[in-house]
């Protein structure tokens, strides 16, 4: 699909959902040559229900189903401001998944984090807190292994320079941070609003790759992710995660799933490079990079911390795999370093898994989010898609 917005690998298995108004609710597709393709059956009622399958792609290429339109109408019609209700549109690729997220994989963005912390969310302090911290641990950070006894010693290192912080713990100790990002079901889709509380002033977004895990704990497929960080409330206390990371329209993932099959498996996640582009209404254009290959943990040592004997997801989950990014760049005055203002644009891609675009805006000013799990049981149970 390359020309597109959304710029997908026609050689992928692409699934997704979209939302179809003439059924007031949402249906499993696949797309094949261009069309989206719905595959809901009882079988697979549920995106979740198809990555239960041994080969989902298999499955998902082997379904029957209704051609309801191109990718590019549908995605056409799934930006914020430019919706048609009457029409389809597109909606995030996870339904009864929990949606987890891993904080501070990367150990240099985990530098950012202290940062934030020492600050106490003031975006004035970071420069002066961000030239002591790097003066202490120069490039010591580049390809840390979280764990290793490489990392320990940059640990103590901080530790004995009064730079403490719980973000070191998680950042290169044995132990991951893995949170739940959102509730199941309230992540936007492609083309949507993404949501930031009115309270924030210092804030970015993250671009993830986001893994699909079914309930055993196998990945079955990969996405992208934007992990909405505030930089302020979360600086001033790591106690206020909760709030400053789950909001209205707070997540959002997209464009579609692809499958795990012959052309596109885990080993490409590994090494994948993701590009941000954020563009503002005041012509500010932002640029940023994240390399997977610089991750201080691997996707399946974050994929084992969050499901075990210690945890199950009887319906899956998906997986935010953290970032690199951490903007510096000054977007206002000098020193304070960027923040989002309403109306940026922000797109995140990586090869193999398109464009995941979407417009900022307040949490308060977003579409609220009111279609939950049993009004998706309901919807499917009217359609005779459940029993």
């Amino acid at each position: 699909m390359t020309g597109l917005p959304i710029d997908l690998d026609p050689s992928g298995t692409f699934v997704g959902r979209v939302l179809r108004p003439e059924l007031s609710g949402p249906s499993v597709v696949v797309l094949r040559e261009g069309v989206l393709v719905d595959i809901t059956s009882r079988a697979h009622p549920t995106l979740s229900a198809l990555l239960e399958e041994e080969d989902p792609a298999a499955a998902a290429k082997a379904a029957e189903g209704e051609t309801i339109g191109t990718l590019e109408a549908i995605a056409a019609n799934s930006e914020a401001g430019r919706q048609d209700p009457a029409r389809p549109s597109l909606l995030a690729p996870c339904d009864l998944q929990v949606i987890k997220a891993c904080g501070v994989t990367f150990a240099q963005s985990m530098v950012e984090r202290v940062i934030e912390e020492q600050a106490e969310g003031d975006p004035d302090k970071a420069g002066a807190i961000r030239r002591r911290v790097m003066e202490l641990i120069g490039t010591s950070l580049t390809d840390i292994k979280a764990g290793s006894p490489e990392a320990a010693r940059v640990k103590q290192a901080l530790i004995e320079e009064g730079m403490w912080s719980q973000y070191l713990e998680v950042g290169i100790g044995p132990d991951a941070e893995v949170f739940t990002k959102s509730p199941v079901l309230s992540s936007v889709g492609w083309g949507a609003d993404i949501g930031l509380l009115p309270a924030s002033t210092w804030n970015n977004p993250e671009p993830e790759i986001v893994l699909a895990v079914d309930s055993k704990g196998r990945v079955k497929g990969a996405t992208l992710g934007n992990d909405v960080n505030l930089r302020d409330l979360e600086g001033r206390s790591a106690l206020l995660l909760g709030k400053s990371k789950d909001n209205n329209a707070s997540c959002s993932i997209g464009p579609m799933l692809r499958l795990w099959d012959d052309g596109y498996s885990l080993d490409k996640v590994r090494t994948a490079e993701l590009e941000l582009t954020v563009t503002g209404p005041d012509g500010f254009v932002l640029r940023g990079h994240s390399s997977m290959a610089r991750i201080s943990r691997d996707p399946l040592d974050l994929v084992a911390q969050t499901i075990g004997r210690h945890h199950q997801y009887p319906d899956g989950f998906v997986l935010f795999l953290g970032t690199l990014f951490a903007p510096t760049q000054d977007r206002d005055a000098p020193g304070e370093g960027f923040t989002h203002k309403i109306g940026d644009v922000v797109e995140i891609s990586a090869p193999g898994l398109g464009v995941l675009r979407n417009r900022v805006n307040l949490s308060t000013e977003c579409p609220p989010w009111d279609f939950g799990i049993g009004a998706l049981m309901g919807n499917l149970a009217s359609r005779e898609l459940l029993g």
